[in-house]
């Protein structure tokens, strides 16, 4: 079966991390994702083991599910060639500031005005209009003035960032979400849009979900920080051998789980008998939680746990994840022979679509330049012309590089 988004041409011009991820789902899904790279390739073809040059770990786990196209918009025959892609593209994405993809001459003005159906999407640090907007951001800067950095302080005693790229991801899910959106306005509407992702407001959106709390009211009616969240004892629990993740959260799991442990009488302490009551008292409840798992083993308490429906495991580690019987049946973990890299592991797409495919695995990671003449074919250049590109360094047969590494 087709991806859900077959038929969708996306010119990706983004790199790093948050806007390759989006377009890795989004051709995961079906779409024809063009990666659009410098001569130089994105930074993370050469971040991380690599078993040849340019294809390094960090580009293999971002880039999926594209075709890898060179050009050097630094040189005006490269800006034509784009252009010949933009008028027929779908969606047109990058990571760039806005002052420089103006200076490029492919601001959104620009290229919505050459095509009215293609939705343009930018990643960029803060939204336009702001005193920020036009500022260079990474995943740690943002971690920073989100307020997460600030949080994990709660807990390490000093600000720290959380150990993923959680600014780039959360942006890229966001960026997912929103060109599919914008195409489906243009399926009813007839045109394309600008969309703006800023990873600032994005993460800043994503920290106050739950932490404006006592805030969400004029005047506050509390602090801000979600209380339960921000509780000492909100971590995993220590048993007997172990560690053991354990969320008791409705009136049925409580009034479960404190006979449980042998406190049967905690139901109707007045602390803990009721959500509200509980949510005043959460550091107080957690911490007697805890008291009471040390008593048994985490296999025991798991035994239990579960016979009581109440959502519990163990602690895992990412070498733990890898032999997860749950991502072991469910196909989680794809396998495949690349071309010039040899047994490759990745994960599949997370969302199943029960009338349409997926995509994940149709395109393994391309070599830098790997569909240059394909896709400048595709656009409708002559021979000539991509020999004239090619000779210039405007763009990169990768296809010879890949044939020689077989």
């Amino acid at each position: 079966m087709a991806g859900v988004l077959a038929d969708v041409r996306i010119l990706d011009l983004s790199a790093v991390v948050a806007g390759p991820l989006a377009t890795q789902m989004l051709g995961d899904m079906g779409a024809d994702v063009i990666k659009i790279e410098s001569p130089d390739g994105d930074a993370p073809r050469y971040t991380g083991p690599a078993r040849s040059p340019g294809m390094a770990a960090l580009f293999m786990g971002l880039n999926r599910s594209k075709r890898s196209l060179v050009l050097d918009l630094k040189q005006d025959s490269a800006k034509d060639a784009l252009w010949r892609l933009i008028s027929t593209a779908d969606v047109f994405v990058h990571s760039m500031r806005p002052q420089k993809i103006a200076k490029l001459g492919f601001a959104h003005r620009a290229v919505c005005a050459r095509n009215p159906r293609i939705v343009y999407a930018a990643i960029h640090g803060y939204r336009d209009g702001g005193p920020y907007s036009g500022q260079p951001a990474y995943d740690d800067v943002i971690q920073g003035q989100s307020g997460v950095a600030a949080l994990m302080s709660e807990i390490a005693g000093e600000p720290r960032y959380a150990p993923t790229i959680l600014a780039d991801k959360a942006t890229a899910l966001s960026l997912a979400g929103a060109i599919s959106a914008a195409l489906y306005a243009r399926e009813k509407t007839g045109r394309g849009q600008f969309v703006e992702v800023p990873m600032f407001e994005t993460m800043v959106s994503f920290v106050l979900a739950e932490h404006l709390f006592g805030h969400c009211f004029e005047p506050p009616m509390g602090e801000l920080g979600y209380t339960r969240v921000l509780g000492a004892w909100r971590r995993p629990y220590k048993t007997k051998d172990g560690y053991l993740c354990m969320m008791a959260y409705t009136e049925r799991h409580w009034r479960k789980f404190w006979p449980m442990v042998g406190k049967p009488e905690v139901c109707d302490d007045p602390r803990f008998n009721s959500i509200a009551a509980r949510s005043h008292n959460v550091v107080a409840l957690y911490e007697l939680a805890g008291e009471c798992l040390l008593a048994r083993t985490t296999d025991e308490w798991l035994a239990l746990l579960r016979e009581l429906e109440i959502p519990a495991d163990r602690v895992s580690s990412l070498d733990d994840l890898k032999s997860d019987p749950q991502l072991a049946t469910s196909g989680f973990f794809k396998r495949a022979t690349h071309p010039s890299e040899g047994e490759i592991v990745f994960t599949d797409l997370p969302v199943r679509f029960s009338e349409s495919g997926t995509a994940t695995g149709a395109r393994l990671q391309p070599r830098l330049g790997e569909h240059s003449v394909e896709v400048l074919r595709d656009a409708g250049l002559s021979e000539s012309e991509i020999r004239v590109l090619a000779d210039s360094g405007a763009t990169v047969d990768g296809s010879a590089t890949k044939q020689a590494a077989q």
